[in-house]
C-alpha cells in the first residue's frame, strides 16, 4: 500500500489531519462498549455505594461525557466535533464481576464519532478504576469497541454477535 493511499498520511510519508471540508454533513451515530473486571467486594463496595470517594458511577459517567466532548484533546488527527449527545449508560455485572459501560454518541457533521464513543467507554471505566483502587488494584479494562456506527457515505456497521 503506498503512503497516498493512507488517509492519514500525505505523499511525502507525513502524517496529517484528514481534509473533510468537502464531505456532507450527515447524522453519525456510534456505539461502543467495554467493561472492567474486580473483586467480589469491590463490586459490592461499588454497588453499596460504601466507596469513601463516593457515587462510582455518577462520576464515571460525567467522566465519560467529559470524554467523549474531549477526544480531539487526545487523539491527535481526530477531528473537533459538536457532539449532539453522549449518553453514558453503566451497569453492575454480577458475572463479570464488575461495571459494564455503553455509549452511545450523536452529531450531524462530516465525519463520524466511534472515537467519541471508545474515549467515553474508556474514560468512565478509567474512572470506576480511579476511584476504586485503593481496594483493588487487580481491576481490569476489558473488551474496550465499537458496537455500531451509522451516517456517512459507508452507511451503518454492526459488530456480529459473537459466535456460541
Amino acid at each position: 500500500m503506498k503512503s497516498a493511499d493512507l488517509s492519514h498520511i500525505d505523499a511525502e510519508g507525513n502524517a496529517r489531519m484528514v481534509d473533510v471540508s468537502a464531505k456532507p454533513e450527515t447524522q453519525r451515530v456510534a456505539v461502543a462498549s467495554g467493561g472492567i473486571r474486580m473483586q467480589p467486594a469491590t463490586f459490592d463496595l461499588i454497588r453499596r455505594q460504601a466507596l469513601p470517594k463516593g457515587d462510582v458511577l455518577t462520576v464515571a459517567r460525567i467522566a465519560g461525557i467529559q470524554g467523549a466532548k474531549r477526544t480531539s484533546d487526545l487523539i491527535p488527527l481526530c477531528h473537533q466535533l459538536a457532539l449532539r449527545g453522549v449518553d453514558v449508560a453503566l451497569t453492575m455485572d454480577e458475572e463479570l464481576p464488575g461495571v459494564r459501560a455503553s455509549v452511545e454518541v450523536r452529531t450531524v457533521g462530516p465525519t463520524g464519532v466511534e472515537m467519541e464513543a471508545m474515549c467515553a467507554v474508556s474514560i468512565a471505566l478509567l474512572t470506576v478504576y480511579d476511584m476504586a483502587k485503593a481496594v483493588d488494584r487487580d481491576m481490569v479494562l476489558t473488551d474496550i469497541r465499537v458496537e455500531l456506527k451509522d451516517g456517512g457515505r459507508s452507511g451503518s456497521w454492526r459488530r456480529s454477535p459473537p459466535e456460541v
